[in-house]
């Protein structure tokens, strides 16, 4: 979709299509992000049909109100937002995007699973590598896209320790391993028959994809009887979710999660049922 909006843009738009890109790179966008924020632009460009130093406010307006008239959702529409936001100020430096408006994203609470759920999902991934890769992310709280570019580099199985290059943000930061994981992870690393960079990769040591271990998770949450829609990232929540109900410091927690925002790990409290079973209600106290 992208190619195709691109190639039907003027000479003129391209090149500021292409510069937008390119400072995304630049900047440490994710390829992903990239690849929507450049999908979007290249959208509103060829729906506003003007040179881009001549668009404005009425413009973004006009192309937002479209979307969401063909049933984008707020959280699109925040994305929308975004990407225009870097073309105006970085690109074309015209400052009309603030006052832009969009709605809220609707706030969902994250599906979490009991540990009991999480003993009978890893139980049903089977022995061996991908009980581990499962293990290793509901242990260590990483994101999908970080467990399948971990290095085995980057892993101190006697400290206990591991580092994420360059996660969400950009930004390094340190996670812990747990006791249990260690001692099998070294021997699934150390009797590699074909040796790869990657801490998990496959037989013939290729890297693992995101979509790898979405369908893993959805193999084992399937054969394990669980009712729940779950991913790769309902580990993550249900890791902070679990520290949470045990006490730990929630900015730990923000720490060992890579949020930039406190804000963001708050969201756990809202989801740690064990806190909320220990409130009295008021009408056993009269």
């Amino acid at each position: 979709m992208d190619e195709a909006t691109t190639q039907s843009l003027a000479p003129e738009t391209k090149g500021v299509s292409e510069k937008f890109r390119r400072e995304l790179v630049i900047s440490g966008y994710s390829p992903r992000t990239i690849k929507m924020y450049s999908m979007y632009v290249n959208a509103f460009l060829k729906h506003s049909g003007k040179n881009p130093e001549t668009a404005g406010r009425d413009d973004v307006v006009a192309f937002l109100a479209s979307m969401k008239e063909k049933g984008a959702s707020n959280a699109t529409l925040a994305l929308v937002h975004a990407a225009l936001k870097f073309l105006f100020h970085n690109i074309l430096k015209l400052k009309i995007i603030d006052e832009i408006k969009t709605p809220k994203k609707a706030k969902y609470l994250p599906t979490v699973l009991t540990k009991e759920e999480v003993r009978a999902l890893l139980k049903a991934a089977g022995k061996g590598r991908n009980r581990l890769l499962l293990q290793f992310i509901y242990s260590s709280g990483v994101r999908v896209s970080e467990a399948v570019n971990m290095r085995a580099e980057d892993i101190n199985f006697k400290e206990r320790i591991g580092k994420v290059k360059s996660g969400k943000g950009s930004k390094d930061r340190i996670i812990i391993l747990s006791r249990n994981w260690c001692r099998p992870a070294k021997k699934y690393a150390d009797g590699k028959k074909v040796k790869s960079p990657f801490l998990f990769s496959k037989k013939n040591g290729k890297q693992f994809s995101p979509d790898m271990v979405q369908r893993l998770v959805k193999r084992s949450a399937m054969k394990a009887g669980l009712q729940k829609e779950v991913t790769p990232h309902t580990l993550r929540h249900s890791f902070a979710t679990h520290l949470l109900e045990a006490g730990e410091n929630i900015r730990k927690i923000q720490e060992l999660l890579g949020h930039s925002s406190l804000n963001t790990t708050q969201i756990y409290t809202h989801v740690s049922t064990e806190q909320l079973k220990k409130v009295e209600s008021p009408l056993d106290s009269l």
